[in-house]
This record gives structure tokens, C-alpha cells and sequence, in this order.
């Protein structure tokens, strides 16, 4: 057989090996967006993941509108996707095969499971959406004491956005259109999922469906409210008056390791003659999340000024031993304050007993130089709440000035 011939067979052979292996094990991309659903309660959450990369480089982005939630890290051999969140402890396991991801998303809750399906068009909304753009309050009686939910709704035509302020924080933004007889908004996050349903009532009211605290589904009547002079709405829990220290002259008193081992105490010499504050939360905790980059910029622009900030996480019994997540944490917002390790979240009364109604993470302590305790708030409305996380951005830097402003016996 001539040369030529003979190097025409070994292209024909060896490209018929080549096609008979896993793309995957070639390079082969999984670049796209897979589009399907998470089975939670009972419901289906909409899933949006766009994978970008090969082989150990994989980035995965879940997308819910017009923000996304990146891997830390990830990769894909032989069809087997591994996707790590690494700053909520959460890992997507999942097979990709002829154009489907079948998989679970979890960590350190009950594993999820996922099916999507690569470039799949997410359904087109039904005709005649009413119109429930605005602002509404929510009848609850809460798990933790509250008596309203906030809930602003965004509307264009069929689509809308909307988020839920309770008092230990918001939902996030969830997103939806109507279809069959109403709106269903969710997202799938970093964090796990989040859902909900808007039902129209012949009174002008609304039905609100959701996750209730602990599993299930909650069922909640809603109404539209008017905004007052100062734009806030009606009826809403005041997150000043939820936690209040038993006895207010008495220090907030803590002591517990940083993560470093080294013990942190507020009768510390640092904190003497110092305005601190004080935030409860974890860093399993989306609200915290959010609190987080705000309190970093506080101590940023105060902290020459005699500000201290300390975070007092508490965290799962496997976190404790190894703080992987809250380190990923502090690394992701540039967290420079102190953050110690309290204990596990079913502690947190134990570890502050005199503090009275403690049940909302975050819950952030502000402290005079005088070392008594000046105001509580409870939660955190995070960037999704829109003017209310403005507002309350801005009452704190004006707290934080106010608190500096005093000398060591709280006069101005």
C-alpha cells in the first residue's frame, strides 16, 4: 500500500476512535443554558444555569433575571458536572447526556433535585394578566412574632418582580409571569430556592402561597396599601422594637474565639471608648450575606473614627470544626472587621441570655462609647428591597455618626 494511502486509512481509523469517545473526556463544552426546574414542596422551581468552560475550568452562573450567582469552582468528566458555591456550602451534582442535566443541588440541607435541558426557551406567559403592580401588606402571624409582611410587586404586561420583607429581612427578588390564573415568581439562587405564588381575589385582594418557616406551604392574604409621606407602608413590624435587652443599663456582654482560636470579649481594651457594632447572623444566612458588604463599607469609612465592628456567627456543628464557608464568606466581600464563632444556630439564646425576643438573623447590637446599648435592629432589607434598603442604609450611617459624635458618658 503506498504512504499516501496508508495515512488516508490512519485519519479514517482514527477518527472513528475519536467518535466513539465522551465528549466531555475530549474537551467537548458544555457551554449553554440549561433551563429547567427544581422539585421543592411539591412545586417546580424554575432552574437557569449557563455553563461556561471544560473539563476542571467548568464555571457554572445560576441566573434569576438580571442577576446571577457564580461556582467557586468546578468541573466535568465523563458527562459527571460537580459545581461548588463554596460560600453557602452548597455543591450541583448532576449527569449531562443527549442534551439533559439530571442532578441535585445541596449541602448542608436535604439535596434538591434538578432537571434541565440544554437552550430550552422557558415558556411564553398566558393573555390577560391584571395588573397587581404596587405595593401590598400581608396579613401573618409569624413565626417569629410578626404581624405584616411587605410585598412590592413590579409589573410589565405579564412579567413581574417582586419581594418580601418580613422581619428578619427580604426574599430576594423573585421573578415570574402569570399563567393559568396567576402569578408564580421564584428563584433559584446560591442559596437554594425560593417561591411563591400571587393569586387575584374578586375583592381586590390578593392570595399569597409560600415556603412556610420549617417546610410546607403557607397561604396569606394580602391587600394593597398606600404609601404615607415618608413612603413606608402601613402596618409594618417596627425592626427597632423586636429585640429588646432585658435590662437596657447592662452592657451586651460576649466573649467567644475569633477564627484564629484567640478569645474576643466586649470588656476587650480595644473596645473602650469605642462606638461598636455588634451583628448576630451566619454565614449560611442570605440576609447576613447582604449585611455584610454594608457593614464593611461602615468600617471602612469609620473606623479611624472609633468605630469597631465585630460579627458574632454562629454556624453548623461540621462548620465549627472547619469554618470553610464563613471563610469563603469574608473572602468574597473583603471582610476586615472581626468575626468570631459563637456555636450553632439552636445556641443563639443560650449564648445571650440577656437579650429578650432574640430570634432573626442577622440581629446587629449598636453600641455607644459609653458601652451601653443604643439601638437594635433586627434583619436586614438587602439591595432587592429597593428604597427600603436605601433607607435603612442611610438611618445607619446617621446612627453610626450620631454614636461617634458622643464622648465615653453618652454626652454630645
Amino acid at each position: 500500500m503506498k504512504p499516501r494511502s496508508l495515512r488516508l486509512l490512519f485519519c479514517i481509523l482514527f477518527a472513528a476512535r475519536l467518535s466513539a469517545i465522551p465528549p466531555a473526556l475530549l474537551g467537548a463544552s458544555p457551554a449553554g443554558t440549561w433551563v429547567g426546574a427544581a422539585k421543592v414542596n411539591g412545586k417546580q422551581v424554575p432552574f437557569r444555569l449557563e455553563l461556561r468552560g471544560i473539563g476542571e475550568s467548568v464555571q457554572g452562573i445560576l441566573v434569576n433575571g438580571t442577576q446571577s450567582s457564580r461556582s467557586s469552582s468546578g468541573s466535568l468528566s465523563n458527562h459527571h458536572l460537580v459545581l461548588h458555591f463554596d460560600y453557602y456550602a452548597n455543591t450541583l451534582d448532576a449527569t449531562l447526556s443527549d442534551g439533559t442535566l439530571n442532578g441535585t443541588f445541596g449541602g448542608h440541607s436535604p439535596d434538591i433535585p434538578i432537571t434541565a435541558h440544554l437552550n430550552e426557551k422557558t415558556p411564553a406567559p398566558s393573555a390577560g394578566a391584571p395588573n397587581i403592580s404596587g405595593d401590598w401588606s400581608v396579613a401573618v402571624q409569624g413565626p417569629k412574632g410578626e404581624h405584616a409582611w411587605k410585598l412590592r410587586v413590579h409589573q410589565s404586561g405579564a412579567s413581574i418582580v417582586t419581594v418580601i420583607e418580613r422581619i428578619d429581612g427580604d426574599t430576594g427578588n423573585l421573578y415570574g409571569q402569570w399563567d393559568e390564573g396567576k402569578f408564580t415568581v421564584s428563584h433559584f439562587t446560591a442559596a437554594g430556592p425560593s417561591y411563591a405564588e400571587l393569586l387575584p381575589q374578586p375583592a381586590g385582594t390578593l392570595q399569597l402561597v409560600t415556603f412556610a418557616h420549617g417546610g410546607g406551604l403557607l397561604t396569606l392574604p394580602a391587600r394593597r396599601v398606600e404609601a404615607g409621606k415618608s413612603g413606608k407602608l402601613e402596618a409594618a413590624d417596627d425592626p427597632l422594637q423586636h429585640t429588646l435587652l432585658k435590662n437596657p443599663t447592662e452592657p451586651l456582654a460576649f466573649s467567644f474565639p475569633d477564627l484564629n482560636g484567640k478569645r474576643v470579649s466586649n470588656t476587650d481594651q480595644e473596645f473602650r471608648g469605642k462606638a461598636v457594632i455588634v451583628s448576630i447572623g451566619g454565614s449560611w444566612c442570605p440576609n447576613c450575606q447582604d449585611e455584610a458588604p454594608f457593614l464593611e463599607t461602615l468600617y471602612q469609612r469609620f473606623h479611624l473614627q472609633g468605630l469597631e465592628i465585630v460579627e458574632v456567627s454562629f454556624e453548623e456543628e461540621s462548620q465549627l470544626k472547619n469554618p470553610a464557608r464563613l471563610k469563603a464568606v469574608i473572602r468574597r466581600y473583603g471582610i476586615t472587621y472581626q468575626v468570631l464563632l459563637a456555636g450553632t444556630p439552636d445556641q443563639l439564646n443560650e449564648k445571650f441570655p440577656r437579650v429578650a425576643n432574640l430570634n432573626c438573623w442577622p440581629t446587629t447590637f449598636f453600641i455607644g462609647r459609653d458601652g451601653t446599648v443604643k439601638a437594635i435592629h433586627t434583619g436586614y432589607s438587602g439591595p432587592a428591597a429597593g428604597k427600603d434598603n436605601d433607607e435603612l442604609r442611610s438611618e445607619t450611617v446617621a446612627l453610626v455618626q450620631d454614636l461617634l459624635s458622643r464622648d465615653s458618658v453618652g454626652k454630645p
